[in-house]
């Protein structure tokens, strides 16, 4: 957003339009202009539950408590969070549940809301049969909700934090039901269709997917990790190991053309296996499948089976190998292809797993 100030044009950006400038140095109004506003001490609070429309601060030190008690906000970041991870908590516990945990949600849950109030939701138990992992996601990055989990499992109840508190929150309830249903329905349908064709019909189509205009297309890439990976396999286990290796490196990639992945990158390697298990492969190659990737990050799980921890090496040193030899080195603050991460994942594996071939 760009505003005129008195001396021209700034592009001072705030990240929603500013209304009102409040500057106070105890009781005085410091007489500054920001945004192309004057400050003064009058501020709004809740839109829909302040006491007063405008509220007057009478000087700094009581801006907390004012704003609070007059307009319906709890100002503080640190304390409206913590009062949302125990509403959380106190729903959760009441339906005898866990809300998963992701402090990155909660923190953009915390700047969105004034003040917080949890409502627990649900949907319907048909579209538990969709892979958690997809309704997870699709709950949390499109409508910011918090999934109720039960074992470990996802449970078709969610927690929504509305910024009001109706003394009947069924409407609330009700609305917040109704915008997370075609989400679900959404992924549901993916699903389905995904599986009406098998990972290995859709290997051809990763000759028309372009991985770097100087290494050609994600299927001869996927061609190289395999010939790796199989290699690798040989040296760790013998033929048996080899050709899982390279059945699960030929499938590893399949899974970016099918619709859940291109709705939701997030979900490559993880949706690969489901569709794997569907298709009738082993479990070995299922998990290698999606195992391949880790470790994704710094502590991260290593893959669980022999199959995953050759293609995975294979993955990560073909990456490292092919950028390299066109020179997409890593500089001291630029890494656009993660290969530190990867580097530092081969090495784990190496020591962790006590590599050596038999």
């Amino acid at each position: 957003m760009t505003y005129q100030l008195a001396d021209g044009w700034t592009n001072a950006k705030f990240v929603r339009p500013a209304h009102r400038l409040v500057a106070l140095h105890g009781a005085d109004v410091v007489p500054v202009s920001v945004l192309g506003l004057e400050a003064g001490r009058e501020t709004q609070g809740h839109r829909f539950e302040a006491a007063h429309p405008v509220v007057s601060i009478r000087d700094a030190d009581s801006y907390a408590q004012q704003i609070e008690a007059e307009g319906a906000v709890i100002p503080g970041f640190d304390v409206r969070r913590a009062e949302i991870a125990r509403q959380l908590k106190d729903a959760a516990e009441k339906a005898g549940l866990k809300p998963i945990e992701d402090e990155a949600l909660l923190d953009e849950v915390t700047a969105l809301v004034e003040r917080p109030n949890v409502l627990t939701c649900q949907f319907e138990e048909e579209f538990l049969e969709v892979p958690q992992e997809c309704l997870i996601l699709t709950m949390k990055a499109n409508q910011k909700y918090f999934p109720l989990l039960k074992d470990g499992k996802l449970t078709n109840k969610f927690l929504v934090v509305s910024n009001i508190r109706p003394d009947d929150p069924g409407a609330v309830i009700g609305g917040n039901e109704r915008v997370v249903r075609p989400r679900l329905a959404d992924a549901k349908f993916f699903f389905d269709q995904d599986r009406k064709k098998s990972l290995m019909d859709r290997i051809p189509g990763l000759a028309k997917v372009v991985y770097h205009n100087k290494l050609g297309t994600q299927g001869e890439r996927v061609e190289r990790v395999a010939a790796l990976a199989r290699a690798i396999g040989h040296k760790l286990g013998g033929e048996t190991l080899a050709n899982q290796a390279d059945r699960a490196a030929m499938l590893s990639k399949a899974d970016l053309l099918t619709d859940m992945v291109g709705e939701f990158p997030e979900l490559q390697g993880i949706m690969g296996r489901y569709y794997a298990l569907h298709d009738g492969e082993p479990v070995e190659i299922a998990d290698a499948i999606e195992d391949h990737y880790k470790p994704r990050f710094a502590g991260d799980e290593l893959p669980r089976g022999p199959a995953g921890l050759c293609v995975a090496l294979a993955d990560k040193l073909q990456t490292l190998a092919d950028m390299f030899g066109i020179g997409q080195v890593p500089t001291g603050d630029k890494d656009p292809f993660a290969l530190r991460r990867h580097a530092l994942g081969v090495i784990r594996m190496l020591i962790e797993r006590d590599l050596s071939p038999t």
